[in-house]
């Protein structure tokens, strides 16, 4: 076991509120659309099945995923959209990625670079902050849905690298050629997931307190507010005290 930041409860946190509003809808439709470029076939496009795979966890009707597929494979009419990826850096020197959809380059980049420099932070050049992070199959499980003896027998046999908890939801992290056979054999036991993707996870975390915690949650959250942002990872840390005294 080893250490586990705050970002992933707190994104949990916002993912049910996405949910409610229907937000979680408007992004995984952009990612469908995005990863059925790449062929509209899930068995043979792993980026593809993810993603219909967490659309279906949000009840997405069927026919919404049908033409969001059909729309990247160019069966159907739509917009162009574009995949940006910004780096930067976050109150007390915290580093952020965040992943962009967009039918309007211009605009987005200039609406990120505002949200980054209104809340004390400031974007960097492209690869200035990826190499603290790992691309990893990352999967949530609630804390009271599975033991941790359990989990680890059942994620480890099926390729896992890594199980972490302790304050939050098991997170499940593995190579990202692992994530179908992970989710495979938790499915099979019968351990619902949270959340299940392939993210960008911090190698090591930052600690901040005071302003600098308070400061990268209002950035954090103002980026994920962004129509446009599809993701966004840091590694920043906060005491449990001093975050739900912030979260107050």
């Amino acid at each position: 076991m080893s250490g586990h930041s705050k970002w992933a409860t707190i994104k949990h946190k916002k993912a049910a509120l996405d949910a409610k509003r229907g937000k979680a809808f408007t992004r995984l439709i952009k990612e469908i659309t995005i990863a059925a470029r790449s062929g509209g076939d899930p068995d043979g496009n792993p980026r593809l099945r993810t993603a219909i795979a967490a659309a279906k966890a949000v009840s997405m009707p069927a026919d919404n995923i049908k033409r969001a597929i059909m729309r990247g494979t160019g069966e159907l009419e739509g917009g162009q959209i574009d995949e940006i990826t910004f780096e930067g850096y976050g109150p007390g020197g915290a580093a952020v990625i965040v992943q962009v959809a967009t039918d309007n380059r211009n605009r987005t980049v200039s609406e990120i670079r505002h949200l980054f420099s209104k809340n004390s932070g400031n974007l960097g050049e492209v690869g200035s902050v990826t190499w603290m992070f790992d691309r990893k199959s990352q999967i949530l499980i609630e804390e009271d849905k599975v033991t941790e003896e359990r989990l680890m027998e059942i994620a480890l046999e099926a390729g896992a690298d890594d199980i972490r908890g302790g304050d939050g939801p098991w997170t499940v992290l593995a190579d990202p050629s692992s994530h179908d056979a992970i989710m495979a054999a938790l499915e099979k036991a019968g351990i619902p997931t949270i959340e299940a993707a392939i993210a960008m996870v911090p190698q090591n975390l930052v600690k901040l307190e005071g302003k600098n915690a308070s400061g990268m949650l209002r950035l954090s959250e103002a980026l994920e507010e962004h129509d446009d942002v599809q993701n966004v990872y840091s590694n920043f840390d906060i005491d449990e005290k001093e975050l739900a005294a912030l979260e107050a």
